[in-house]
Protein backbone atom coordinates (compact mmCIF):
# COMPACT_ATOMS: atom_id res chain seq x y z
CA UNK A 1 0.00 0.00 0.00
CA UNK A 2 2.93 2.47 1.19
CA UNK A 3 4.65 1.16 -2.03
CA UNK A 4 1.50 1.96 -4.58
CA UNK A 5 0.87 5.69 -2.37
CA UNK A 6 4.38 6.84 -3.15
CA UNK A 7 4.12 5.52 -6.92
CA UNK A 8 0.97 6.98 -7.54
CA UNK A 9 2.49 10.66 -6.26
CA UNK A 10 5.72 10.80 -8.07
CA UNK A 11 5.26 11.45 -11.84
CA UNK A 12 7.16 12.96 -14.73
CA UNK A 13 6.55 16.76 -14.64
CA UNK A 14 5.73 17.03 -11.06
CA UNK A 15 7.49 17.83 -7.43
CA UNK A 16 6.77 16.15 -4.59
CA UNK A 17 7.86 16.94 -1.17
CA UNK A 18 7.47 14.44 1.28
CA UNK A 19 7.24 15.82 4.94
CA UNK A 20 6.21 16.26 8.34
CA UNK A 21 5.07 19.77 9.62
CA UNK A 22 7.48 19.57 12.60
CA UNK A 23 10.93 18.78 11.13
CA UNK A 24 13.18 21.88 10.10
CA UNK A 25 14.51 20.82 7.09
CA UNK A 26 10.90 19.66 6.01
CA UNK A 27 10.19 23.23 6.12
CA UNK A 28 13.49 24.36 4.72
CA UNK A 29 12.68 22.51 1.71
CA UNK A 30 8.94 23.59 2.04
CA UNK A 31 10.50 27.55 2.23
CA UNK A 32 12.49 26.91 -1.12
CA UNK A 33 10.16 25.39 -3.28
CA UNK A 34 7.08 27.82 -2.49
CA UNK A 35 9.61 30.81 -3.60
CA UNK A 36 9.12 29.25 -7.07
CA UNK A 37 5.85 29.87 -9.20
CA UNK A 38 4.47 26.20 -10.18
CA UNK A 39 1.69 25.33 -12.75
CA UNK A 40 -1.30 24.53 -10.69
CA UNK A 41 -1.54 20.96 -9.52
CA UNK A 42 2.37 20.17 -9.99
CA UNK A 43 3.57 20.91 -6.79
CA UNK A 44 2.16 18.59 -3.61
CA UNK A 45 3.70 19.09 -0.07
CA UNK A 46 2.60 15.21 1.45
CA UNK A 47 2.55 15.16 4.88
CA UNK A 48 3.05 11.28 5.75
CA UNK A 49 2.73 11.83 9.83
CA UNK A 50 -0.68 11.13 10.19
CA UNK A 51 -0.84 8.09 7.65
CA UNK A 52 -1.34 4.83 8.82
CA UNK A 53 1.84 3.48 7.26
CA UNK A 54 4.34 6.32 7.83
CA UNK A 55 6.75 3.24 8.81
CA UNK A 56 5.68 1.77 5.36
CA UNK A 57 5.94 5.02 3.37
CA UNK A 58 9.55 5.85 5.07
CA UNK A 59 10.90 2.04 4.39
CA UNK A 60 10.10 2.50 0.88
CA UNK A 61 11.54 5.65 0.66
CA UNK A 62 14.64 3.88 1.71
CA UNK A 63 14.37 1.37 -0.92
CA UNK A 64 14.02 3.98 -3.49
CA UNK A 65 16.18 6.68 -2.37
CA UNK A 66 18.92 5.27 -0.12
CA UNK A 67 17.62 7.10 2.77
CA UNK A 68 14.46 6.41 4.87
CA UNK A 69 14.51 10.10 6.58
CA UNK A 70 12.23 12.99 5.25
CA UNK A 71 12.31 15.46 3.50
CA UNK A 72 12.34 13.19 0.44
CA UNK A 73 11.97 15.37 -2.82
CA UNK A 74 11.02 14.58 -6.01
CA UNK A 75 11.39 16.36 -9.05
CA UNK A 76 9.51 14.23 -11.64
CA UNK A 77 10.30 10.70 -10.67
CA UNK A 78 13.84 11.58 -9.21
CA UNK A 79 14.39 11.98 -5.66
CA UNK A 80 17.08 15.11 -5.18
CA UNK A 81 17.43 14.19 -1.55
CA UNK A 82 16.16 16.59 1.42
CA UNK A 83 16.03 20.01 2.43
CA UNK A 84 19.88 20.91 2.66
CA UNK A 85 19.78 19.46 -0.70
CA UNK A 86 17.24 21.85 -2.11
CA UNK A 87 18.49 25.08 -0.81
CA UNK A 88 21.60 23.78 -2.12
CA UNK A 89 20.17 23.60 -5.54
CA UNK A 90 17.92 26.69 -5.40
CA UNK A 91 21.21 28.82 -4.04
CA UNK A 92 23.97 27.49 -7.16
CA UNK A 93 20.93 28.52 -9.53
CA UNK A 94 19.94 24.69 -10.68
CA UNK A 95 16.66 24.47 -9.14
CA UNK A 96 14.76 26.62 -11.44
CA UNK A 97 16.57 24.73 -14.21
CA UNK A 98 15.52 21.44 -12.87
CA UNK A 99 12.07 22.54 -12.07
CA UNK A 100 11.66 24.02 -15.96
CA UNK A 101 13.29 20.15 -17.77
CA UNK A 102 9.91 18.78 -16.40
CA UNK A 103 7.66 21.62 -17.13
CA UNK A 104 6.12 21.86 -13.81
CA UNK A 105 6.64 25.98 -14.16
CA UNK A 106 4.44 28.91 -14.82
Amino acid sequence: MAQQFVQAKIKGDRVVLFMKPTCSFCNMAKEVLSKYRFKPGHLEFIDISGRSDVGGVQDYLLELTGARTVPRVFIGEECVGGGSDVKALHEEGKLEGMLQCIGALQ
